[in-house]
């Protein structure tokens, strides 16, 4: 069979080819599913997991329940007087909910289990319609503001935590990232310890760039984001945080958090950074592979915070 009839041969096969991966392409567009619709309360899925479970509070500004899961460490007692540090992780996407994370309890239990860290809270937030941002012009969706103002006095009222900074620390990934190295830099009095991972800081820097706007369609207050927050603390940096910059070598947003971290070089703020090699935007599988240094680096905030 000469070449001419060989491509005579192979075109209506070639093209049915191309038709079929067409169709499967406009079906698997079709069939992607849409984030769920925000809720403040997201039920917690059954867990084996001893220690984690779903609580909510009543909003005094949103008047309404909000929902969060806590991870409550083996020795807690109710009944003790002994208190404990309060991690509280951010979750990822928008809108997310407090039960997207809570796959890393998993590694929390194992490690706290194990000796590896003392004995932790870890609080998991829900961020609001926007993730862990406040909008200037909607007051239902103050996500920031409600996480800093109403629900960590709610947990250090409810339990038994190490009520001020030393005992506090803040984490989170992907658009918990963000939200972590904002508000870090915003309330540094509330915080001994913060480790921003995988944040999108190129889209932080677009909204610093471009007067609040992160699109056409959503603007920011000015100033509020991972850029220019890091600007006006470097101005007094004071009570100094310790900071953890974590992120995946594969994943979409390490060239941007590398660039982050030269913003802050530039700025005199110290920080420690863990690059996690073959790992993709993943909080579940940074954790598998590194996990024991972030929550290693918090331990130690606590104990030089408390001056043991």
């Amino acid at each position: 069979m000469n070449s001419f009839r060989l491509i005579y041969f192979l075109s209506p096969l070639m093209c049915l080819l191309m038709a079929v991966l067409a169709a499967d392409a406009q079906e698997k567009k079709q069939t992607k599913k849409k984030p769920a619709p925000f809720k403040w309360v997201n039920q917690l899925k059954q867990t084996k997991v001893p220690g984690l479970k779903h609580a909510t509070f009543m909003s005094p500004s949103l008047k309404t329940d909000v929902g969060y899961c806590i991870y409550l460490p083996k020795s807690y007692d109710a009944k003790s007087t002994n208190k404990f540090p309060v991690v509280y992780y951010l979750h990822g996407g928008r809108p997310g909910s407090e039960t997207k994370s809570v796959k890393l309890v998993d590694y929390i239990h194992k490690a706290q289990s194990k000796g590896v860290i003392p004995p932790t809270i870890y609080v998991f937030v829900n961020g609001g319609p926007v993730s862990h941002y406040n909008m200037p012009d909607d007051p239902k969706a103050q996500g920031a503001s409600v996480f800093i103002e109403e629900l960590i006095p709610h947990v250090d009222k409810t339990y038994h935590t190490i009520a001020d900074r030393s005992g506090r620390a803040l984490e989170g990934f992907s658009q918990g990232g963000r939200g972590t190295a904002r508000l870090m830099f915003r309330h540094p009095d509330l915080f001994c310890s913060a480790a921003p991972g995988g944040g999108g800081h190129a889209t932080e820097k677009r909204i610093s760039e471009e007067d609040g706007f992160e699109n056409p369609k959503l603007r920011f207050a000015i100033g509020d984001n991972t850029w220019d927050l890091a600007r006006q603390y470097a101005k007094d940096p004071k009570p100094a945080l310790r900071i953890l910059v974590y992120v995946g070598n594969n994943g979409f947003n390490y060239e941007n958090n590398l660039e982050w971290m030269q913003h802050l070089k530039s700025l005199s703020i110290p920080f420690d950074h863990i690059i996690i090699d073959d790992a993709p935007h993943s909080a579940t599988i940074i954790y598998q592979k590194r996990g024991d240094e972030i929550m290693k680096f918090h331990a130690e905030s606590f104990r030089l915070a408390q001056g043991k």
